[in-house]
C-alpha cells in the first residue's frame, strides 16, 4: 500500500485505481433527485472528465454517467483514498509550509468516518455540507497544500481548487467560496442543479471551510442555549433536574442535543428516524438511551420526571408521533425545539411522519413533488402538535434550522397575530442573542495540532486560569457568561466531548480569545505544548448573517443584509488569518444566510502573536459594532468598553429615538 505522505504528494493517480466497492456500513448521502435535462447531464460528464488525460475518458465517462444516474451527483468513488482519513498530527503531513500542513489536518479531520455524516459523499454535516465535491478535488487539495510554501495562496471555488497564487507570508494560505451564487439563482433547486452540475457546491459553515470539530461544537452552543431556556422556568438550579426537553435530529445537524442535555441536567427526549445515526451517537456514548416503542418511551419519561432522573434518550422514529403521543397521555414538556436539518427539508433534512425512512429515501429520489406534499402535511401536524403544548405551558424555541420557516411555507400555524413574525422565538432572540453575541460572547474554538490529549488538557487549565481571572476584573453585566464557560471548561475531560480531532470549544468575548490564544502562543514558545489551531463557528457574533438565526435579534430591517459577514472575511484576511471563508448557506439554508470563517495556526511566534491581537480584536467586534448600530442596548453597552480598552477603536453610536415620537406620523 502506498504510505499516508506519498498518497499526499500523487494528487491524482496518473493509472486509474481499482474500482471500489459500495460499503453498505457506511451512512452515505440519499439520492438526489433528478434535476438535470439530458443535454446537462452531458455538461456535468464533460465537467468531471475535465480533471483526466484524454485516454482515460472512455472508462470514466461511462463510470461517471452511472454515478450521476444512480446518486443523482458524481463523487467518483474510485479516487477515494487507500490510506485511513482522519487528523494526524501535523508532523506526519508531508509540506513546505506549517500552516498548509495545518489545514490539511483539519480536512481530514472533517472527513473522518468518527466525525462525517457521509464520509464517502464527502459530506460532513446537515445533510448537504461538504467539504469539497468530488474525491479528486480532494486529492488535487491535499496536493496542492503539500507542495506550497508561505509566498503561495491556494483558490478554492466551491471544492475545486483554481490553483496556487503568488502572494506573501502575510497573506491567507488559502481563501474558500461557497455557493456564491447571483442571488436570483440562489433558490434550492439552483443548487440542486449547478451541485449536480458540478459547478457550485453548499459548504454549510465549518464543513466547507475546513473548521469542524464533530459535535462537540454544537454541544457548547446548545448547552448553554438549554441552560438559560430552563433557567426561564426553574426557580433554583436544583429546580431543573426533572425538567424535560424534548427535539428532534442525531445525524445531520450532529447530535449535540443528548449530550447538551445531560450537561444541563435534564431529561432530554431527541427523536430520529435513522438507525445508524442513532446507534453511532449511542456508541459514542452522546445518548444514554435508545427506545423504539412510543408507549415504552412514555412509560419511561415519565419514570424519569417522577425521580428527576438526568438522563438522555433516543426514540427511534418520528418527532411529530412524540409531540402527539406526548399530548394524549398527559407527558409534560418544559422545553421543546427541533434540530433536524430543515434548511434542507427535500433532500433528507427532514423525513415526515407516515413515511418509513426507506420509503421517505425512494420518494425524495423518484417523485420529489410527492415527497414535498408529505413534508408540508408532516409540518402542519408537527406544528399543531407544538401548539397544543405551549397551551398547557411549553416553552417552545426555534433553533434556527428552518423550523418556523419551512412550518410557515408550508400553511402551519406558526404565525404571530400581526401574520409578520413567528409567534416562537429563535433560541438567538430570547438568548444567544441579547445574552452572548451582543456582548461579544460566542464559539472560540482550537485544535491541537499535535493530537496529543495532554496537550488538550494543558491548553483546557490554560483557558481556564485566563477566564478566572477575568471574571474577578469583568462587569456585572457579563458575570453569568463567565461563570457558565468556566464550568464547561472545567467539566470538558469528564464529559469526553472530542470526536476526531483534540479540540475544545468555549464562549468568550473578544478580550478573552485574545488573552487565551496570547497564553497559547506563550506555551508554544516555551515547548509546552505543540502548535495550535484557532477558530470559531461560523454561527457567531460576526461571521454570519442570517435574518432567522445569528441576526435574528436585529429588528433595524438590516438583518436581510450580509455587509458583515463580508468585511469580517475580508478583514480577517488581512490581519493575519491562515485561511479564509466565506459560503452562501449554513444552518438555515441556501440562498437564506451568508456566513463567513477563519482559522489561524499558532506557533509560538511573534508574528503569531501580533496577528491573533489584530484579527480576533476585529473578528469579533466587527459583529459588536453593527448590533450597537440595530440599537442593540447591550452591544451598545459592549462597543462603548471595547473603545474604553483599545484607543484606536473609533465606532459610531446610535441616537435613541422615543417612540412617542414616531406615533400618529403614518
Amino acid at each position: 500500500m502506498i504510505s499516508f505522505a506519498d498518497e499526499i504528494k500523487q494528487g491524482i493517480p496518473s493509472a486509474l485505481p481499482a474500482a471500489k466497492a459500495w460499503d453498505p456500513a457506511i451512512n452515505h448521502a440519499p439520492k438526489r433527485k433528478e434535476i438535470l435535462s439530458p443535454a446537462e447531464k452531458k455538461l456535468a460528464i464533460a465537467n468531471a472528465l475535465r480533471y483526466f488525460p484524454k485516454e482515460q475518458h472512455p472508462i470514466l465517462a461511462a463510470e461517471f454517467a452511472q454515478e450521476l444516474q444512480t446518486y443523482g451527483r458524481i463523487y467518483m468513488y474510485r479516487f477515494m483514498p487507500e490510506q485511513p482519513i482522519f487528523a494526524r498530527p501535523i508532523h506526519e503531513y508531508p509540506g513546505k509550509s506549517e500552516q498548509a500542513k495545518a489545514i490539511m489536518l483539519m480536512i481530514q479531520n472533517n472527513l473522518d468516518h468518527r466525525v462525517a455524516q457521509h464520509p464517502h459523499e464527502l459530506i460532513t454535516y446537515g445533510g448537504n455540507g461538504a467539504v469539497f465535491q468530488n474525491w479528486v478535488q480532494y486529492r488535487l487539495v491535499l496536493q496542492y497544500l503539500s507542495e506550497m510554501t508561505d509566498e503561495q495562496t491556494l483558490v478554492m471555488y466551491s471544492g475545486h481548487p483554481m490553483g496556487l497564487f503568488p502572494s506573501h507570508p502575510n497573506a491567507p494560505r488559502v481563501v474558500v467560496t461557497n455557493g456564491m451564487m447571483i442571488p436570483n439563482y440562489s433558490k434550492p433547486d439552483d443548487w440542486e442543479k449547478f451541485n449536480a452540475l458540478g459547478v457550485t457546491q453548499y459548504g454549510q459553515m465549518t464543513a466547507g471551510s475546513y473548521m469542524y470539530i464533530g459535535p462537540q461544537g454544537i454541544v457548547h452552543g446548545t448547552t448553554i442555549t438549554v441552560l438559560n431556556a430552563v433557567r426561564r422556568l426553574a426557580k433554583n438550579r436544583d429546580d431543573i433536574k426533572g425538567k424535560l426537553f424534548l427535539t428532534a435530529g442525531l445525524g445531520g445537524m450532529s447530535g449535540a442535543q443528548p449530550k447538551a442535555g445531560n450537561i444541563a441536567g435534564v431529561i432530554s427526549v431527541t427523536a430520529e428516524v435513522n438507525p445508524k445515526a442513532a446507534h453511532t451517537r449511542h456508541e459514542q456514548g452522546w445518548v444514554d438511551e435508545i427506545i423504539s416503542d412510543l408507549d415504552e418511551l412514555v412509560t419511561r419519561v415519565k419514570k424519569a420526571q417522577a425521580s428527576k432522573d438526568v438522563v438522555s434518550i433516543a426514540y427511534l422514529g418520528n418527532v411529530v408521533d412524540v409531540w402527539e403521543k406526548f399530548d394524549q397521555t398527559g407527558v409534560h414538556v418544559d422545553l421543546g425545539s427541533d434540530q433536524t436539518s430543515l434548511h434542507n427539508p427535500w433532500a433528507g433534512g427532514y423525513y415526515p411522519a407516515g413515511l418509513s425512512f426507506e420509503q421517505a429515501n425512494e420518494l425524495m429520489a423518484n417523485d420529489p413533488e410527492k415527497f414535498k406534499t408529505y413534508v408540508q402535511e408532516s409540518l402542519r401536524r408537527h406544528a399543531a402538535a407544538v401548539n397544543k403544548h405551549t397551551a398547557k405551558g411549553t416553552y417552545f424555541f426555534d433553533y434556527g434550522n428552518a423550523f418556523l420557516l419551512e412550518s410557515s411555507r408550508a400553511g402551519g400555524e406558526v404565525m404571530a397575530a400581526n401574520h409578520i413574525d413567528f409567534k416562537y422565538p429563535s433560541y438567538i432572540q430570547d438568548i444567544l442573542g441579547p445574552m452572548c453575541f451582543d456582548f461579544g460572547f460566542g464559539p472560540f474554538r482550537w485544535v491541537c495540532a499535535s493530537g496529543k490529549p495532554e496537550d488538550l488538557e494543558k491548553t483546557d487549565a490554560i483557558a481556564c486560569a485566563v477566564l478566572e481571572h477575568m471574571m474577578q476584573e469583568s462587569p456585572a453585566e457579563i458575570q453569568q457568561q463567565m461563570a457558565d464557560n468556566i464550568q464547561w471548561i472545567k467539566g470538558a475531560q469528564e464529559n469526553k466531548l472530542v470526536v476526531g480531532s483534540q479540540a475544545r470549544i468555549l464562549y468568550a468575548d473578544a478580550e478573552g480569545r485574545m488573552r487565551i490564544a496570547a497564553a497559547f502562543n506563550e506555551a508554544i514558545a516555551n515547548s509546552e505544548i505543540g502548535p495550535v489551531i484557532l477558530g470559531r463557528d461560523h454561527h457567531d457574533v460576526s461571521g454570519t448573517d442570517s435574518p432567522y438565526r445569528e441576526t435574528s435579534n436585529i429588528y433595524d430591517g438590516s438583518r436581510f443584509t450580509a455587509d458583515m459577514a463580508i468585511q469580517n472575511v475580508i478583514g480577517d484576511s488581512f490581519r493575519g488569518a491562515t485561511w479564509v471563508s466565506i459560503h452562501n448557506g449554513g444552518g438555515v439554508g441556501w440562498g437564506e444566510v451568508i456566513n463567513g470563517g477563519f482559522g489561524m495556526l499558532l506557533d509560538g511566534s511573534a508574528q503569531a502573536q501580533r496577528n491573533l491581537t489584530s484579527m480576533l480584536h476585529w473578528d469579533v467586534n466587527n459583529g459588536i459594532a453593527r448590533r450597537n448600530w440595530a440599537r442593540n442596548e447591550n452591544a451598545i453597552f459592549a462597543i462603548k468598553r471595547a473603545m474604553e480598552a483599545e484607543p484606536l477603536l473609533k465606532v459610531t453610536l446610535p441616537n435613541l429615538v422615543d417612540d412617542q415620537l414616531l406615533d400618529g406620523l403614518f
